[in-house]
């Protein structure tokens, strides 16, 4: 199988490219459907929940690179959040999954979804490293729009993350776009399995605060005694 997989946008000239990694989550996802419980089952999952939700994916990414100027761009997990509506689409809940909401099924999905991915490639290693990073008070917020060299930048500051990106097939960390998109693969593997925390706006940060070392306490001052 090859690394990634490349889709050219013939209208807005610009090229897409998707890691295989990513297309392995979209199947993850639709896996997952399956086994839930909160999906109905007489129904199922259309068979069409991984190709619409790779097309959200790509025309996420191109519009994003259209925005910033880019006539080259990698999808991104971000862009599978942009895909929620193509997930809910088509799934048909039980009456358990109508009451938690379709959208935050979708998360969890996802969220499960990432993990396993994160498993088959990564499991292996310690990332003790960059999460300690978040520990000592690192946080890393990554706008929409930032272009490939702002998020690079951004994700080089942490320790060790960019060094496991081979794991994810980037050979090259040179080649920015790519090494990117793995690293917040990592990130977001890290998350879901609570390694770390992350807010609703993409927001990493430290799960639990590392606790401050105890201080020694000053020596008291001899207490007088009474007459």
């Amino acid at each position: 199988m090859q690394p990634f997989v490349r889709k050219v946008s013939i209208t807005a000239g610009i090229q897409v490219e998707v890691p295989d990694y990513l297309r392995q989550l979209v199947e993850e996802i639709a896996f997952q459907a399956r086994d839930d419980k909160r999906v109905d089952k007489r129904s199922g999952v259309s068979q069409r929940l991984p190709i619409t939700v790779l097309e959200s994916i790509v025309s996420n990414a191109e519009q994003r690179a259209a925005r910033t100027r880019e006539k080259s761009v990698f999808a991104r997990v971000a862009d599978l959040y942009s895909a929620l509506p193509a997930i809910t689409g088509k799934l048909e809940l039980e009456y358990e999954g109508e009451l938690k909401g379709a959208e935050t099924i979708a998360r969890e999905l996802i969220r499960t979804a990432v993990g396993r991915v994160f498993t088959k490639h990564l499991s292996d290693i310690n990332f003790q490293a960059v999460v300690q990073w978040f520990e000592l008070g690192g946080e890393l917020k990554i706008a929409e729009l930032s272009t490939t060299d702002d998020r690079y930048q951004q994700l080089a500051n942490i320790k060790d993350l960019l060094s496991h990106v081979n794991r994810l097939g980037v050979s090259d960390t040179k080649n920015h776009a790519a090494a990117c998109a793995a690293a917040e693969l990592i990130l977001e593997g890290l998350w879901a399995h609570r390694r770390i925390g992350r807010s609703e706006e993409r927001g990493f940060y430290a799960d639990k605060p590392k606790p401050l070392e105890p201080r020694e306490a000053p020596p008291r001052a001899p207490r007088r005694g009474y007459n």
